[in-house]
């Protein structure tokens, strides 16, 4: 799993130059579906001692009620709730400032390791700029020029060594299938474990943010082993994450890392919103089996069509249209049993390979059928075709021209590729190379 490092300060300190700055090469890094997660400032690194997850704070501020002070305070606790590391950034060219104190003072209330760093320090002669900053009371400041590159590789080797150590392998899998249950607040998530687990193991209550402790559980269904990832998503820490939905999507990052299989959670009543398709973003992003499942349908109207309605979900949340849909009822237990046929069944097709000489005769007969467009008027051959992973399920196909191969024609292939070989519930990653 994946640390979660997030940057903190009050506005134009220079937050998004250093993630920009951290994160390196952001567009290599981010795989931008439209309208899913290319609004979303956090980011996977994976160039540096360990792999991290790091979140700019700038991009999830609130709409401001209570002036910009009030603002500042709900961003850090947001911030706060969900990283293993805090980087607070200041302004070193301004000075020390009383917002500084006032983000300071929320930091120290949280049980959070906290870097503080001073940015636009140019240069070594500009470190004289930091002694101000030891008026917070603090005993190492790291100083650092976010812009010219100065003093980053000092504060990442910092972060690093605040992180816990990696945990042993055999902690991170065990046989069982780790299934993680995520979506938007008051979507019925907690009521939806309760119901698998047979028993209050969480606290429900119809308003949402009132599950405080995060509990991995395990317990069987059947011969099959199952572990259920408790995530942020659902115990929603406190209720100042209520006034920002959009974060909810960082909350289920470290539970859709932990898994096998995600659940995303639906409102039947409300239907497939711009954040439950953020949140479908992740589980496609982060290479996860996936399955949907439309919560509350017992309040919808009998005579719903669910063919029809499985329709509208499909087209919003399109991107994920390999993964399975299920109609449950938390309260009634409707669906609940299909939950876990369709898990088996995702986990299953995970490790699936496929023998290269049968890739490649595959390939030569979807090419045939349907060949690639032209690219600056010639011709896109793809000779060569192997499976290099799996969990995504992972592709590498040689062609003499890796950006002719446009978004329309890629999708074909993943297409016609699971047709042929299923990954039912899977992503399918194909990657294009210079052959």
């Amino acid at each position: 799993m994946r640390p979660i490092i997030a940057i903190v300060g009050r506005p134009n300190v220079g937050k998004s130059t250093l993630f920009n700055r951290l994160v390196g090469f952001r567009k290599a890094i981010v795989e931008s579906l439209p309208g899913v997660t290319r609004d979303l400032n956090y980011a996977d690194v994976d160039r540096f001692d360990r792999p991290l997850t790091f979140i700019d704070t700038g991009g999830f501020e609130p709409v401001a009620h209570d002036g910009l002070l009030a603002q500042m305070a709900e961003q850090c606790r947001l911030a706060v709730e969900e990283a293993d590391v805090i980087i607070f950034l200041l302004d070193g060219k301004e000075g020390l400032n009383p917002s500084d104190h006032e983000i300071a003072r929320i930091l120290r209330q949280q049980d959070k390791q906290v870097i503080y760093v001073v940015n636009k320090i140019d240069d070594p002669t500009h470190e004289e700029r930091i002694y101000d900053f030891y008026g917070l009371g603090i005993e190492q400041i790291y100083p650092l020029s976010a812009q010219h590159n100065y003093g980053i590789e000092r504060l990442v080797e910092a972060v690093i060594e605040m992180l816990p150590p990696l945990p042993p392998e055999e902690e991170q899998g065990g046989g069982a299938v780790r299934i993680a249950v995520v979506g938007r607040p008051n979507v019925g998530k907690s009521s939806l474990i309760n119901r698998i687990l047979g028993y209050d193991r969480v606290i429900v209550h119809e308003t949402p943010g009132t599950t405080r402790d995060a509990i991995d559980t395990p317990f069987s269904v059947g011969d099959h082993r199952y572990v259920l990832v408790d995530t942020a998503g659902i115990r929603r820490k406190s209720r100042i994450s209520l006034r920002l939905e959009k974060y909810s999507v960082v909350e289920a990052i470290k539970g859709i890392e932990r898994a096998d299989v995600a659940l995303l959670v639906l409102d039947a009543q409300e239907g497939a919103s711009d954040q439950d398709a953020r949140i479908g973003g992740l589980i496609h992003d982060k290479g996860r089996g996936g399955i949907v499942v439309v919560n509350k349908w017992d309040l919808v109207d009998r005579e719903a069509n669910p063919p029809s309605y499985a329709e509208t979900v499909r087209e919003r949340l399109w991107f994920l249209d390999y993964a399975p849909l299920v109609f449950t009822s938390a309260v009634t237990g409707e669906g609940i049993d299909r939950i876990f046929e369709m898990a088996h069944t995702v986990v299953a097709e995970q490790d699936r390979k496929i023998p290269t000489p049968q890739l490649n005769r595959w390939l030569q007969e979807v090419t045939e059928s349907h060949q690639p467009p032209l690219f600056r008027k010639r011709r896109v051959t793809l000779s060569y075709m192997t499976q290099v992973s799996a969990r995504p399920p992972t592709f590498i196909i040689f062609t003499n021209y890796p950006m002719g191969v446009q978004f329309a024609y890629r999708r074909y292939l993943s297409n016609r590729l699971r047709e042929q070989f299923g990954f039912f519930g899977n992503p399918i990653r194909i990657i294009f190379r210079k052959k």
